[in-house]
């Protein structure tokens, strides 16, 4: 698959592939670094980011970065 791409593109392909990423491990991060109003909350944002990368990712930034509580 990856044989047929040119060296020159592949790189340029690579951090576009990279992208959609980023949100998602922010998102575990955040999740580690901070607590929930119940366990079951924060487990069940950990589901989504596992089970739906993308869509988990941006979710948890739109909707529960909100609930989190910082760590004392």
């Amino acid at each position: 698959m990856f044989a047929s791409i040119p060296p020159d593109k592949l790189l340029l392909a690579i951090p576009l592939l990279l992208v959609p990423i980023i949100p998602n491990l922010w998102s575990i991060w955040h999740l580690y670094k901070n607590e929930f109003p119940t366990p079951q909350e924060r487990a069940a944002w950990i589901v989504a980011q596992v089970v739906l990368p993308v869509l988990g990712g941006v979710g948890y930034i739109l909707f529960g970065r909100k609930r989190a509580i910082k760590k004392r």
